[in-house]
Formats: C-alpha cells, sequence, structure tokens
C-alpha cells in the first residue's frame, strides 16, 4: 500500500504530454493522414517513458534538478545562452498551453480568445498557489483529476465510432506521406518528449518524495519511480493514441479538421454535440493542468540556471505576453500550437543530451550510474529525434 503513495510525480510531468499542443497535433496528423503515424506516437511514448525515468533518477540520486547540474557546470557565457533555448522553448510551451485554453472557453463560453487566454493563465496560478501552499501531494492530486477529465473527454469518440484494426495495425509500420507528414511526426515528438518536463520532473524528487519516502532506500525509490512513470505514460500514450485515431476514424478527409474549432464543429456533426462537448472540456483541462505545469517547469529552469526564482506573477504575466500576441494579431491559433510543437522538438536535444551523459557517470550518480544497455537506448533516442529534425528542416527548405 505505501508503495501507492509514492506514485504522483510522473503524473504531474504526464499533463504535459496531453497539452493542448498534442491535441492539435494528433487530431492534425489523423484527420490529414489517417492511420499513417500511428507509429510515430507509439514511438514517443515509448521514448518518454526512459526519457521521464532518467531526469526522475536524476534528481532522486544526486539531490540535483537537470537545470541545477547544468547550471554548476557550464561558465557564465555558454549558462546565459543555454538559457536562453531553454526558455525559447518555455515560451513556446506556454502559447501552445495558453491558446489551447482560450480555444477551449471560446468553444464553450464563447470567450474572445485573448480573454480566454488571460482566464487559462489566472487559473493556472491558483492552481500552483494551491500546490505551494498544501504541498506537492496535494497539486500531484488536483492533476490526477485534471487527467480523469481528459480521458473521458478525449477518449469518448472511440464509443461512438470505432477504428477499424487493419489500417490501425497498419499504423504501426513506420512510414511518411510527404514533407506535411515529417512536420507532423516532428511535431508529436516535440509535443511528447517535451523538454520542460525533462527538467521539471527532476526537480520534483529531488527530496525523495518528503515524508513519503522516509525509511526508503534508494534502490527501492526508484523501483516505485519506474511503476510511477510507466503508468503515467501509459495513460498519456493512450489519451494521445486516442485523439490521433477518433480524427482517423471519424475526421479523415473531411474539410475544416485544420483547426480544433474546426474539428469541434465536425466532432459536432459526425459524433454528436454531446462528444463534441466532451471534447471541448477535456481540451480545457488539458489547457489548464498543462499551463500550470509548464509555468512551474520554466521557473525550475530559471532557478536552476541562473539561481533566480521570479515571483509566480511576474513571470505568469511575462510568458503570457507572446500568446497574447499571437491571438491579438490575429493568427489562427491551431496553426500556432502546430508550430510551437516543432519548436519543442528542435529543443529536445538541449534536454536530453545532457541529461543522457550526466546519468551515464559514474561521478555523478555513483553505483546508479545508467548500465551499457540504457546507455545505449538512450542514445538512440536522442539520435532519432535529431536526425528526425535535420529531415524536417531540410524537407521544409527543398519542398
Amino acid at each position: 500500500m505505501r508503495r501507492v503513495t509514492l506514485l504522483g510525480p510522473a503524473f504531474i510531468a504526464a499533463v504535459a504530454y496531453v497539452d493542448p499542443g498534442n491535441v492539435a497535433t494528433n487530431v492534425t496528423a489523423g484527420s490529414k493522414f489517417g492511420y499513417t503515424l500511428v507509429w510515430v506516437v507509439v514511438m514517443a511514448n515509448a521514448m518518454a517513458v526512459l526519457v521521464q525515468y532518467l531526469s526522475a533518477k536524476l534528481g532522486m540520486v544526486t539531490g540535483q534538478s537537470l537545470a541545477g547540474h547544468m547550471g554548476a557546470r557550464l561558465r557564465t557565457g555558454p549558462r546565459l545562452a543555454y538559457w536562453v533555448q531553454a526558455e525559447t522553448i518555455a515560451v513556446a510551451t506556454d502559447l501552445a498551453e495558453v491558446v489551447g485554453g482560450a480555444i477551449a472557453l471560446n468553444l464553450l463560453f464563447d470567450l474572445p480568445l485573448v480573454l480566454g487566454a488571460i482566464v487559462t493563465a489566472a487559473v493556472a496560478m491558483v492552481i500552483l498557489k494551491v500546490g505551494d501552499m498544501r504541498g506537492q501531494s496535494t497539486l500531484e492530486r488536483v492533476i490526477v483529476g485534471f487527467l480523469a477529465l481528459i480521458a473521458v473527454g478525449f477518449m469518448a469518440g472511440l464509443f461512438v465510432n470505432a477504428p477499424s484494426p487493419g489500417p490501425l495495425a497498419g499504423g504501426l509500420v513506420p512510414t511518411f506521406d510527404g514533407t506535411d507528414s515529417v512536420l507532423l511526426a516532428s511535431g508529436i515528438i516535440g509535443a511528447t518528449v517535451m523538454p520542460h518536463v525533462i527538467y521539471l520532473h527532476s526537480s520534483l524528487t529531488i527530496g525523495r518524495l518528503g515524508h513519503r519516502g522516509e525509511g526508503l532506500t534508494i534502490p527501492q525509490l526508484l523501483s516505485a519511480t519506474r511503476v510511477d512513470v510507466v503508468l503515467a505514460l501509459i495513460l498519456a500514450g493512450i489519451l494521445n493514441l486516442s485523439l490521433l485515431v477518433v480524427a482517423a476514424a471519424s475526421l479523415h478527409g473531411l474539410p475544416g479538421t485544420d483547426t480544433l474549432a474546426g474539428v469541434h464543429a465536425v466532432v459536432t456533426s459526425e459524433l454528436g454535440s454531446g462528444i463534441a462537448l466532451l471534447f471541448a472540456v477535456a481540451l480545457l483541462g488539458s489547457g489548464l493542468a498543462s499551463t500550470s505545469v509548464g509555468s512551474a517547469a520554466g521557473a525550475e529552469v530559471m532557478s536552476g540556471l541562473l539561481g533566480v526564482r521570479l515571483p509566480v506573477l511576474v513571470r505568469r504575466t511575462v510568458t503570457l505576453i507572446p500568446a497574447l500576441i499571437v491571438l491579438a494579431a490575429g493568427a489562427e491559433p491551431s496553426r500556432a500550437l502546430v508550430i510551437s510543437q516543432v519548436v519543442l522538438s528542435i529543443g529536445i536535444p538541449f534536454a536530453l543530451i545532457p541529461l543522457v551523459v550526466l546519468t551515464a557517470r559514474r561521478d555523478v550518480m555513483g553505483e546508479y550510474a545508467n548500465r551499457r544497455l540504457t546507455n545505449a537506448t538512450a542514445g538512440v533516442v536522442a539520435a532519432i529525434v535529431i536526425v528526425l529534425n535535420v529531415s524536417l528542416i531540410w524537407l521544409t527548405i527543398t519542398g
């Protein structure tokens, strides 16, 4: 029973894996390419399990977050440059999550997008404040509640129009369908293996799960962490796959599915107003919860790399500005979501490579340094991400 009480940090990280950027990329992938990119979602989620475990392990064993390790090892110039790229990723993350919440509020209550973005950011601050006042365990329970809401909303369509087993199985075979499919594949990986939660997860386990971990050895804690990560990311993977599969089964080839508002309208006509309502509510829950997690991750990056911790209100206001500019300028919000996920994908190696290197070093991890097989697997994961990003840039330029 005590092992159950150790679960939680990975579920905070997992909510970022079902943020509005995931919704946009997975729904777009399914509606445009059917089941073609199913394999990308499965692969990205498998990669995420390893990555998040290594992040949690780093914090638990060393008592220092990934950002803290990088801040301690880099000289001033490289450290500032590293922080700039990490903050750029944080802004891209925030853009996706705030815009997603704004779209949901517009669909549900017809709120103007700019006002919806402000409301989303404000609620996220309240959630973080609750976590600060009541502790990490309370924040974990709040996030799990949001995950349950998201699960109901995003999986409901599967019970109305079940996918065809043959084409679904065929989607497990790695293939692309032109430059646009590579762009979306990169976006799916950027929305699944997310740089900011690589930084965040290591900070969530620094205290070895607080009083819940008292009296337990590091091997026992790591064992519980593996269970935590696997369960949380299986749930996130199922939700991401559900989004793509519902879109492939019910929306493929239909006009108007290139935006979330259009998707909502098509879902209403094809699956009914009840499913469309659940979809919009789940999208709102996704935006609110993931914005809270994103804000916490951004604060951890700044603290670890610069030793600066801004008040939540100040940081929330600064990172909200790009989203407000995009919405006020009249940019298509769903397109902005997809592009933000590509930016996230480009930032993954800057978090992933240091994580793999640090967790492989005995002078950092001691007897808990990665084994050869783990190092080899993590190296393959990093290589896949880098190759996919290089291919994306090449195909975009030449296409």
